[in-house]
């Protein structure tokens, strides 16, 4: 996988450019000052975009391009990530922009959507595997933007999230191409191979999804289920006419 070599790029050049507070506040965080209870391991405040570089091979010298989404609020953080890479390979140029989703919910209905999973995207309710549930995929979207908020940002979402939960299992899915993949990943640290696969494909979804579509356009931006720092659960949302 792509997203498994820029990772460990990204994490052998902070090594190089970064204090030791800067290196594991970006690449290694952990439960040492203060964030949400119950986390055992906090996600990194960071995800790749590099699915199209799955698999390709490039000679020296040759160009490509990748992204990554960046949720660390400060600004220093942004020029560490960049002298990483260039410590990796030939920086040419850097793109970057910030962006802000709005959690309202939308005054328009919204009926039904399709949601695509563009990279292997694992989801799982009370140790289980989900098959592409909408409750699921709500409630992971959620979390996963809370927790950020959390850890990272203004502090954790202030929601009824039981409410949001019950209201999120009246939607029910009225199509569905999707098939389970295996991706694998080995560890240089430890020789280990781990198992990062899931869902992809496509779901379509009916009810009254006005309210949830903003969490969802959220995990747009910061994937959604687990291994997301390499690109995993990489998903995009269309909303579609009743009749689609």
């Amino acid at each position: 996988m792509a997203g498994n070599v820029l990772r460990g790029a990204l994490g052998k050049g902070l090594r190089k450019v970064a204090s030791a507070e800067d290196y594991a506040s970006i690449f290694q965080p952990g439960a040492a000052g203060v964030g949400p209870s119950g986390l055992a391991q906090w996600p990194r405040p960071f995800a790749l975009r590099c699915a199209t570089l799955h698999g390709r091979v490039f000679a020296a010298g040759e160009r490509f391009c990748f992204g990554i989404h960046l949720f660390h609020m400060r600004d220093s953080a942004l020029d560490l990530v960049a002298h990483a890479f260039a410590q990796w390979a030939d920086l040419i140029s850097m793109e970057h922009e910030p962006v802000t989703v709005d959690l309202g919910p939308r005054t328009d209905p919204v009926p039904r959507i399709r949601v695509e999973f563009q990279t292997p995207t694992e989801l799982k309710a009370n140790g289980q595997y989900a098959t592409g549930e909408f409750s699921v995929l709500l409630a992971r979207a959620r979390d996963r933007v809370s927790t950020l908020r959390g850890l990272y940002g203004d502090g954790p979402l202030e929601i009824d999230f039981r409410g949001l939960s019950d209201r999120a299992e009246l939607v029910t899915m009225a199509r569905s191409e999707l098939r389970q993949v295996r991706v694998e990943r080995s560890s240089r640290r430890t020789g280990q191979r781990h198992t990062i696969g899931g869902l992809v494909g496509f779901a379509e979804y009916e009810g009254d999804l006005a309210e949830f579509l903003p969490y969802l356009e959220a995990a747009s931006w910061t994937g959604v289920g687990r291994h997301c720092t390499w690109g995993n659960g990489q998903i995009a949302t269309t909303i579609l006419n009743s009749e689609s």
